[in-house]
């Protein structure tokens, strides 16, 4: 009898219309966490409406995203509805639930708190770079002095000799590895495949997925994922810089298989779908979620291509379509290994620039000199971080902190990372449950 009332009342609540305007912030007693649920998605959904491209996908009911954008709150009521919220998240007994909806109770305040953040920095409340960093994404950077990474700069100035400024030197060096932009459609075709061919071997996909890929110009980004909801992504690929052979592997599995497409796929079938909670239909950029998103994406290249895979790829598959002499690949291979190194070395770069001690022109400078890249690529690369700010954090650190969690020696799928990764990918997991498991 008790099931079938729950089932019962979960129906009934899903039939309700969604809760709007301030309906939240008058609400006092403990509610269901489905209704909470949609409430939490009326309130990213006109969050969005007063700042675009904070939702980065939506596939929820259409007339739910109409009556955000027919009457959204301003960011006071806004910021009011996201403290009404929690507290009656917070208000809900613990003791009153079962674990997954304890779990489900702690991803829904953590992404209520970040939205509220984001409402606050909409509103003209500054942060410091760690600050901000950790309200809206969950986790706090470390920021190392850009000395510190300086032993790889000198082991990559070992690794690339020769006369004129080391960041020169690693650009002609690689120059011998761009993609000829006739031949880049199909060499990214044969890397993105190449990716779903060893991530579908690992993990059940929906029968219907799908993605369309095209290439695109004048982004601050190099790649981007937009889900479309219905096991579907549009996938785009900045085509006005030069793009290398590693690169258009990292594309494929980071905005591909096993990364973006994959996870946004798995949450909607595991949580949407099968559960029917819709707090899963919507994707706040600015978020806990992007950390995971990001972090497994980038992890999910190595998964795909352990050790020197990803290099005899290149070698025996895109250096041929691409024309390319594969003579000295291992030598890159080498040289971006050391790069990785490097990837942090922005973080206090952009924590020195978004505060305002360092000028633009400098920031660049700083950029091409530790990310090894020539001022136009340094520039796009600051460019991000003018859009995106503190969510640079979510690609290395995020990274680093998912292979942390997958493969640690006590995981219960042992040396199976690639079940490791498929349990991330559909969960509610949160960046504080990786780092404390």
């Amino acid at each position: 009898m008790r099931r079938f009332i729950l089932k019962l009342a979960a129906l009934l609540g899903a039939c309700a219309a969604l809760s709007m305007g301030g309906a939240a912030a008058a609400a006092t007693v403990p509610a269901p966490l489905d209704d909470l649920a949609r409430d939490y998605v009326a309130l990213i959904l006109e969050i969005g409406e007063r700042e675009p491209g904070y939702v980065d996908a939506y596939y929820g009911p259409p007339e739910w995203q109409a009556a955000a954008h027919a009457a959204p709150r301003d960011l006071p009521q806004l910021a009011q509805g996201a403290a009404a919220l929690t507290a009656r998240l917070q208000a809900v007994p613990e003791a009153s639930l079962d674990a997954d909806s304890r779990h489900r109770r702690a991803y829904l305040l953590a992404h209520v708190s970040a939205a509220a953040a984001r409402v606050r920095m909409l509103s003209g409340e500054k942060m410091s770079f760690a600050d901000e960093a950790e309200a809206l994404f969950g986790v706090r950077p470390e920021l190392r002095p850009l000395e510190s990474y300086d032993p790889v700069l000198a082991r990559i100035d070992a690794l690339v000799p020769g006369e004129g400024a080391l960041t020169d030197r690693v650009t002609a060096f690689k120059s011998h590895y761009v993609i000829p932009k006739d031949r880049l459609q199909v060499v990214m075709d044969a890397a993105i495949a190449e990716c779903r061919r060893r991530t579908v071997a690992h993990i059940t996909l929906p029968a219907h997925e799908r993605f369309t890929l095209s290439f695109v110009g004048d982004k601050p980004w190099s790649g981007y994922n937009y889900y479309l909801g219905d096991a579907a992504s549009r996938i785009e690929i900045n085509a006005d810089f030069p793009i290398y052979t590693e690169r258009v592997i990292d594309l494929g599995c980071h905005e591909g298989y096993p990364g973006h497409h994959v996870y946004n796929a798995l949450l909607e079938q595991t949580f949407v779908r099968e559960r029917g909670w819709v707090e899963m239909s919507v994707y706040p950029l600015f978020s806990p979620m992007s950390f995971v998103a990001e972090g497994s994406a980038n992890y999910g290249i190595d998964l795909a291509f352990p050790g020197d895979e990803a290099t005899a790829f290149e070698r025996e598959v895109l250096f041929p379509l691409a024309g390319l002499d594969p003579s000295t690949a291992e030598k890159k291979a080498e040289l971006m290994a050391l790069t990785r190194q490097l990837a942090r070395a922005e973080y206090t770069i952009a924590d020195d620039y978004l505060a305002g001690r360092v000028d633009r022109e400098e920031s660049i400078a700083r950029l091409a000199r530790y990310t090894l890249t020539d001022p136009a690529k340094a520039a796009q690369r600051l460019r991000f971080i003018d859009t995106y700010r503190s969510y640079i954090i979510n690609y290395g650190l995020g990274r680093d902190v998912v292979q942390a969690w997958v493969e640690r020696p006590d995981a219960p799928w042992g040396p199976d990372h690639w079940q490791g990764m498929e349990t991330l990918l559909s969960s509610q997991i949160l960046p504080v449950d990786l780092i404390e498991p």
